[in-house]
């Protein structure tokens, strides 16, 4: 018997994308969970708790990603990084220009 998935579909709202900060942000935060989180953009499946492997998505604005959550936290770990994605309509619009 396997496990059951957890799926949702996100629209990134933010002008800019998801740029490093907000993946960033992302990682983090599935990275608090248990579960198996992915995010898929067409036929690229990426592990939601690995920056590099986010970054290739290249996720610009309206972008459709589809995120599959399996485990026991995955409803909790899906409405969280679904809020956290809808939030970015609001936070991050701003490109990060500091120095190195």
């Amino acid at each position: 018997m396997g496990e059951d998935v957890v799926r949702r579909q996100l629209r990134v709202p933010n002008p800019l994308g998801l740029h490093a900060r907000p993946a960033a942000r992302l990682v983090k935060l599935a990275n608090t969970f248990q579960c198996q989180l992915e995010l898929i953009k067409d036929n690229l499946r990426v592990d939601a708790k690995s920056i590099l492997q986010l970054m290739t998505l290249a996720a610009d604005q309206g972008t459709v990603l589809l995120l599959e959550a399996r485990g026991a936290d995955a409803v909790e770990a899906a409405d969280q990084i679904q809020k956290m994605i809808q939030e970015l309509e609001t936070t991050d619009t701003e490109p990060d220009t500091s120095e190195p």
